[in-house]
């Protein structure tokens, strides 16, 4: 055995597999700088190449992070065993340390050649991505094509994020086109408006920075601490709450959260789905909370609506991240669609299910079921109710019409009679004082202390155990 030979052999190999690819520069983009290690570098060459995926660890501010980037300029872009190996690797090795995973998608599907032998190399990784699910933190970028059983995967991390130019699909574009449906399919937007993105981002830089942000709110596990940030206070808060309460009917739920929220630490979900809700990370106080807030001014509380609160709340109390709900809602669409019931049901499970804190405030309407899916003392720890908030059974108008019924007829100006009769019945039965006198608010603030109340209440439950009831898991109406 010659020494030197075997030398320049490493050297060689090292050689190969320190190519600057996309799929290798993306995760250098990722972690901070100098932090990058690789794993397996040498698993899967042959004459053929690299094996197709680069994985390794590193650092994301604070948080271990594993991570795999798929090379779509080795092996002409195919999912090989080598492949698949690689990155089940890396899963067995985040359940044993308790780390996130963050999968970078970008490759043209199945190596064909080993389509029999890949279908368990792809049932074992989802698998354990599955079983990861609500253990460690996952986040999946696609950044190119994302196809496939590799879509599954995509999809199955708690939050996808892709670039513009990504493409996601189940079955090729060209497929579905040709049977007459979405012409959009597969591309960003369709995902967005779909729900199943995150976020959408401009580029690969762009995402990555997305990426990050989401991975160092999150603890490393389900069982380890937050992490705590040095933050400031939005500059803009006071002149962001004065224009919502002065026109709470038409607040618009994004500056508010904009409001509650530290500077510049807000990361809107979702934003082109089920737009009658508002979702996001963000911190508070240098705490990561999830923040929902209704939104009618651009849309009712509807089936993705619900769907889009309800994922945001299954993350959420997975990894122990208060829960901030700000309700402005005259309740769930009026439909015919028998889903909605479910979904909503759904939504009101979620929330009574999450052991996490949970504050709500109420800044406006908060009627029928709505009110008791998302601001009930049943499923919530605390409720503040700004002066402007209302609660009723039925919506004010409908309210008024079958108890004041008589006091309409033969009036001359029937809009503004109703309207006084809404005022009165908001002032002497359904408003925030009545609901505090009730018991149904635990304090009614101005809406300049919002954030302030917020941050008490948080430091309040900051050591809040709840179990529920010994069971293998709840059933939730799917």
């Amino acid at each position: 055995m010659n020494p030197e030979s075997k030398m320049n052999q490493l050297a060689e190999y090292v050689e190969k597999t320190s190519q600057d690819t996309p799929a290798r520069s993306r995760l250098v983009s990722l972690y901070d700088e100098g932090t990058f290690v690789e794993l397996d570098a040498f698993a899967g060459m042959n004459e053929e190449g690299l094996c197709g995926v680069v994985t390794g660890y590193g650092y994301v501010g604070d948080t271990f992070v594993y991570a795999y980037s798929q090379d779509v300029t080795a092996c002409g872009g195919a999912v090989s065993k080598a492949h698949a190996k690689k990155i089940s690797k890396l899963y067995d090795l985040a359940a044993k340390t308790g780390c996130p995973v963050v999968g970078v998608f970008d490759s043209n599907g199945a190596k064909l050649s080993e389509a029999n032998e890949m279908l368990d190399a792809y049932g074992e990784i989802l698998a354990k991505t599955s079983t990861l699910s609500g253990v460690v933190p996952q986040v999946a970028v696609v950044l190119g094509t994302c196809a496939g059983t590799s879509a599954l995967l995509a999809c199955g991390a708690d939050f996808l994020v892709m670039s513009e130019k990504g493409e996601l699909f189940l079955n090729a574009p060209f497929v579905t086109n040709a049977k007459g449906e979405d012409k959009e399919a597969g591309t960003a937007g369709f995902a967005a408006k779909s729900g199943i993105a995150s976020v959408i981002a401009a580029d690969d830089e762009a995402a990555l920075e997305e990426v990050r942000k989401i991975v160092s709110m999150f603890p490393q596990n389900n069982l380890a601490p937050a992490p705590l940030f040095e933050t400031a206070e939005n500059a803009q808060a006071a002149d962001l709450i004065a224009k919502a309460y002065a026109d709470v009917d038409n607040m618009c739920a994004k500056s508010v959260v904009e409001a509650i929220a530290d500077a510049d630490s807000v990361v809107e979900l979702q934003a082109d789905f089920g737009k009658g809700i508002v979702t996001a990370l963000a911190t508070v106080s240098g705490a990561a909370v999830g923040i929902i807030a209704n939104n009618e001014t651009q849309g009712e509380l509807d089936i993705d609506a619900c769907d889009k609160a309800t994922r945001l709340i299954r993350v959420c109390d997975a990894f122990n991240l208060p829960i901030i709900t700000l309700v402005n809602t005259k309740g769930f669409k009026v439909t015919a669609c028998p889903v909605l019931i479910r979904k909503s049901a759904r939504l009101a499970h979620a929330y009574a299910e999450a052991t996490t804190a949970k504050i709500t405030v109420i800044c406006g309407q908060a009627i029928g079921a709505a009110y008791m899916a998302l601001a009930s003392n049943a499923n919530t720890d605390v409720c503040y109710a700004w002066p402007t908030a209302a609660i009723s059974a039925m919506g004010l108008e409908a309210t008024v019409e079958f108890l004041s019924h008589d006091k309409l007829k033969g009036t001359t100006d029937l809009e503004q009679s109703r309207q006084e009769l809404v005022d009165e019945y908001v002032n002497t039965v359904a408003g925030a004082f009545k609901a505090a006198e009730n018991g149904y608010v635990d304090d009614v603030i101005a809406p300049e202390d919002t954030r302030a109340a917020i941050i008490r209440s948080m430091e309040m439950l900051a050591g809040k155990r709840v179990s529920n009831l010994p069971k293998k898991h709840a059933i939730m109406p799917l």
